[in-house]
């Protein structure tokens, strides 16, 4: 409409119309083909035609399993790290306990022989006490008989 318009009046301020360009058809890659005579005529060769493979060579395998192997002893040697600094740790509260029990058996073992100590004085002192009186046994028996005498002589005469 604005096409028929502008043949008969020129409007100003107004762009230009464009004719609509068409669209183009999608590109899809075409592939390549091979004659006839490429497959007859290829040079000789000693060597065989290298595998061509979209996957990993041979070298990436290997590098990739060793990386695995490699993490995997890592996590281990990590587990073994962890193990070993929990067993320090508990032989440092062992060597705690041990010390502190050590303390106390010197403490009981200073206890005891001075316990030891005085029931050896007075072992001998009862030794002593028993040596005598067997020795003056007699002088002994005589004394609380001369006692009891007494006794008796004061309750009858009062």
């Amino acid at each position: 409409m604005r096409k028929m318009v502008e043949d008969q009046v020129n409007i100003d301020g107004l762009p230009p119309v464009r004719e609509p360009t068409p669209p183009l058809p999608p590109s899809s890659p075409v592939p390549k083909r091979k004659s006839s005579n490429d497959a007859i005529f290829q040079p000789y060769k000693d060597e065989p035609a290298p595998y061509e493979d979209d996957g990993p060579s041979h070298d990436d395998i290997l590098l990739q399993q060793r990386q695995m192997m490699d993490a995997d002893q890592d996590t281990h040697l990590d587990r073994l790290s962890h193990s070993i600094r929990n067993q320090h740790d508990i032989s440092l509260q062992i060597n705690e306990e041990l010390e502190v029990h050590t303390g106390l058996l010197e403490a009981l073992d200073h206890e005891l022989d001075s316990t030891g100590d005085r029931l050896s004085r007075a072992r001998r002192r009862l030794d002593h006490v028993a040596r005598g009186a067997r020795d003056n046994g007699s002088a002994v028996a005589i004394g609380v008989l001369i006692f009891v005498l007494l006794i008796l002589i004061i309750v009858f005469k009062t």
